[in-house]
């Protein structure tokens, strides 16, 4: 099957605090970000002292709207959304807002309601994470968006106040009188969102977690997927509600905007935490935004897996055939499938198609350095549906496809998120690959001709009649040694 062809998609998401413009390129299911810009205007600063909109707020949104709008104009993508959230849906001048954007910018406003918001929230967060359950938290610059997410799909949602501009951000912070504050309005839905694991989706969040991965030496600053117990959260979230606000613009990356409303967003999770009996969080960097663009995909390609056509469409960008990563899917599947399970909910057979789709992800990379650069590309590509120990798995397994010695660069971090066991099974998948790669030529038609197959205590390479000379030579028989030796296998090679 032909991959598809690309196209982009533009979402214009007007917030209570940032503005932001965010092209997309769609290639079938999966979705890469090529170009972000936010401005944080603050629109819904004022909402909670006068029911209003900033002024200020109004003025800087309308001249990142018109630079955004120039943008688009040279980009011209297939598709343009331009969504507002809660500040023009609470403020009695947000439909004043809305007309001045279409008479200035020429721009559509759809402003969506708090139900609409939980929804699309939550359709991103599947976007992101297909398998995803438990409950979605959305929080904004004036609104939280709760909503679970159930076996069909984004369940119940509802809208609460409790956003920093709705929880008293002009009066100064106040810890314990914003505690009082979320304890109120979480008090009335506490019992219909009670979950183990909560999805945290939203800025004040994500800078959150990378704060809390810092502390604690995490290795791998990869935002979306990264999990947190209910302690390492509460932990977390109470340093930062304790701090100053010049103590938290110290830190490393964190603007002065973002920590004025940092501890309120810290102080929300507590109540959280508490009131919805959580056990775990974690962060999503897939929202509203990708949440619209999920749902105007094709039926068929939204039940597609985001890992494996993410990786396709990685691996097509150095002009290899897919049919080769497909090859080699069908070619493995008979011998790894066979093996004890290493993960949970059928994830091992996903990650071996995905590693396959990255056969030849560094075919057109120097042959010195294609494993160490190829390892790295893969342990941060911005691929959706998979954790942080499936990245792992997989930069490993691309890593042991290019490389015998096994030496790869951050070696900590594959220690930190994968047990033995999984490094193991990595190493003996990329040496799979590699085996598959260099008996055909990189060809799954010639590739379909042998068979790899585990009978108990031994890996058997075989090949169809009149094709046994494909199994000769040196080559051959030290690769597939390597894979024997990595599952712990004797290797038996039928010529005859």
């Amino acid at each position: 099957m032909p991959f598809p062809a690309p196209r982009d998609a533009a979402v214009i998401d007007i917030g209570s605090n940032s503005v932001r413009l965010v092209v997309y390129r769609l290639e079938g299911r999966a979705i890469w970000t090529v170009f972000n810009e936010k401005v944080l205007a603050g629109l819904g600063r004022d909402l909670g002292d006068h029911g209003r909109l900033s002024p200020e707020g109004v003025q800087q949104s309308l001249a990142a709207l018109k630079r955004f709008r120039a943008v688009l104009e040279a980009v011209a993508p297939a598709e343009i959304f331009v969504v507002a959230t809660a500040a023009a849906r609470e403020a009695s001048d947000g439909p004043d807002f809305v007309a001045r954007v279409k008479a200035e910018t020429g721009l559509s406003v759809r402003v969506l309601s708090g139900e609409e918001e939980a929804h699309y929230a939550a359709l991103g967060v599947l976007a992101g994470a297909p398998s995803a359950t438990g409950v979605v938290g959305d929080l904004g610059g004036a609104s939280l968006e709760l909503v679970r997410l159930e076996t069909t799909g984004a369940g119940l949602g509802v809208t609460l106040p409790l956003g920093p501009f709705s929880l008293g951000l002009s009066e100064g912070f106040d810890g314990e009188r914003v505690r009082r504050l979320c304890a109120q309005r979480l008090a009335p839905v506490a019992s219909a969102f009670r979950t183990d694991t909560f999805h945290a989706v939203g800025g004040a969040w994500r800078n959150l977690a990378l704060l809390h991965m810092r502390l604690s030496g995490y290795p791998l600053h990869v935002v979306h997927q990264y999990e947190m117990s209910a302690s390492e959260a509460l932990d977390a979230a109470r340093l930062v509600s304790h701090q100053s606000r010049a103590s938290l613009e110290r830190i490393e990356g964190m603007s002065k905007k973002r920590s004025e409303t940092l501890p309120y967003a810290a102080v929300v999770l507590e109540s959280l935490i508490d009131s919805l009996a959580l056990k775990r969080i974690e962060i999503s960097a897939f929202g509203v935004r990708e949440g619209l663009l999920f749902e105007a995909m094709p039926p068929r390609t939204r039940g597609l897996d985001p890992l494996i056509e993410g990786c396709a469409s990685l691996g097509a960008r150095q002009g290899v055939a897919d049919e080769l990563g497909q090859g080699l899917n069908a070619w493995l599947a008979p011998a790894f499938t066979s093996l004890p399970p290493l993960f949970e909910g059928g994830r091992d057979e996903v990650l071996m198609s995905a590693a396959c789709r990255l056969a030849d992800l560094g075919a057109r990379l120097h042959p010195d350095h294609r494993a160490d650069l190829v390892f790295e590309q893969v342990l941060r590509a911005p691929i959706a549906g998979q954790d942080h120990a499936e990245r792992a798995f997989l930069a490993t397994a691309a890593y042991a496809r290019h490389s015998t010695a096994f030496d790869p660069p951050e070696i900590e971090v594959l220690h930190r998120l994968l047990s033995p066991l999984r490094l193991k099974r990595a190493r003996a998948l990329g040496a799979a690959i590699r085996l598959g790669c260099d008996l055909s030529g990189r060809s799954a038609p010639l590739l379909a001709r042998s068979r790899l197959m585990i009978d108990r205590t031994q890996l058997t390479l075989t090949a169809e009649p009149g094709y046994a000379d494909l199994l000769l030579g040196e080559q051959t028989s030290k690769r597939a040694g390597t894979v024997a030796h990595l599952l712990g296998l004797k290797l038996k090679i039928s010529t005859s």
